[in-house]
């Protein structure tokens, strides 16, 4: 009788899964990923069962209401209401990155190259996931915020004026988008009223015969709205709290979406702090700095893989001199928008007041 052994290829598949998964989970953005409609972060994997470089992502929006129902003796046909749907178009393309070392610079430390690599890489490869998701939830009229142009900001504010907010007030809108910013003071800052007046806004913006932007459900009845922002404005919303500070973390501990003291939880709405969301720039009045927030439903983010994680060994070795090791996956990050128009489709974009520490 023979022992069955798991072969080297095997062990090698079961390896990259679960480092597939180690690396999605270091993200900070995993609690708020799921493969449902009702996930911040939606995941789409259908490309990697099949062949294709876009996954078209449905969105449904809900029947309309307004008319009512069809009652009594009513004839039914002819009077049935359309549902409402739309698509979003994700196209993949190939995110990798690799390391090589010489054998005198392994022969010159302990250091063992694929443990360091697998540690290495994953790391960065955490920081590309993150960057992408925070250059995504930036981006105006399909564009990266950073690079967009004047007429990009322009198109992507005007479709999207009533889920965007300058400063404290709706009366600071203005769909030249530089001529809002401008009106943002640096005493505008990120508060619990703002908090508040995004969430308000979030549930009014006019979506396809809907009730606003869809919250996320979780346990029981509850829904809740989350927001992204910086170091500095959130900040200056923990100032704002003050006394209700402790009341503030504990309402939200028992939320799954909840993340502990980088969290705060003010009416329905979990706050998550994200360093790494960078400033728009001293571009309000009087060159106030000012900083972005972001309040996301359901759906706000579509992330899509064509291909998980996988490992390449270099094959140039220089006769052997060389040895280097590469990730490669196959995804696409990507702000939901209804169609493939610049109407954002579950975020609410604030741009408030934040001054650097003193």
């Amino acid at each position: 009788m023979a022992n069955t052994t798991v072969t080297a290829s095997i062990r090698a598949q079961q390896w990259l899964d679960t480092y597939h998964s180690t690396y999605i989970r270091n993200s900070r953005f995993f609690p708020y990923m799921g493969k449902t409609e009702n996930a911040v972060i939606q995941v789409k994997e259908d490309l990697t069962k099949k062949p294709g470089d876009a996954i078209t992502i449905p969105l449904v929006g809900a029947l309309d209401p307004t008319a009512g129902p069809n009652t009594g003796a009513t004839t039914l046909v002819g009077n049935e209401k359309a549902l409402p749907n739309d698509g979003y178009k994700l196209t993949v393309g190939v995110v990798r990155d690799g390391i090589v070392v010489s054998n005198m610079e392994e022969q010159a430390s302990a250091i063992d190259i694929y443990e360091a690599a697998r540690v290495g890489l994953k790391d960065l490869q955490m920081r590309y996931l993150r960057n992408d998701i925070i250059t995504a939830f930036g981006k105006v009229d399909g564009v990266a915020y950073g690079t967009a142009s004047a007429a990009n900001k322009n198109a992507w504010t005007a479709l999207n004026a009533d889920r965007v907010l300058f400063g404290t007030m709706k009366s600071n809108y203005n769909a030249t988008h530089a001529t809002a910013l401008a009106n943002v003071t640096a005493s505008m800052k990120f508060s619990k009223a703002v908090v508040s007046l995004m969430k308000r806004i979030g549930q009014t913006a006019a979506n396809a015969n809907g009730d606003g932007i869809s919250p996320v459900k979780t346990a029981g009845d509850n829904e809740n709205f989350m927001i992204f922002c910086g170091t500095k404005a959130f900040r200056d919303l923990k100032a704002d709290i003050g006394v209700d500070w402790q009341q503030a973390q504990q309402r939200g501990s028992d939320n799954p979406l909840f993340v502990g003291t980088t969290s705060i939880y003010w009416d329905g709405v979990i706050v998550r702090e994200i360093p790494e969301i960078p400033d728009t720039g001293t571009v309000g009045a009087a060159s106030a700095n000012v900083a972005p927030v972001y309040l996301c439903g359901a759906q706000a983010i579509m992330a899509g893989w064509a291909q998980r994680t996988n490992f390449r060994i270099r094959k140039e070795d220089d006769y052997g001199y060389q040895r280097g090791v590469a990730f490669q996956e196959i995804r696409a990050i990507e702000k939901t928008r209804y169609g493939q128009t610049g109407k954002d489709w579950s975020v609410v974009t604030a741009f408030v007041g934040a001054a650097a520490d003193a």
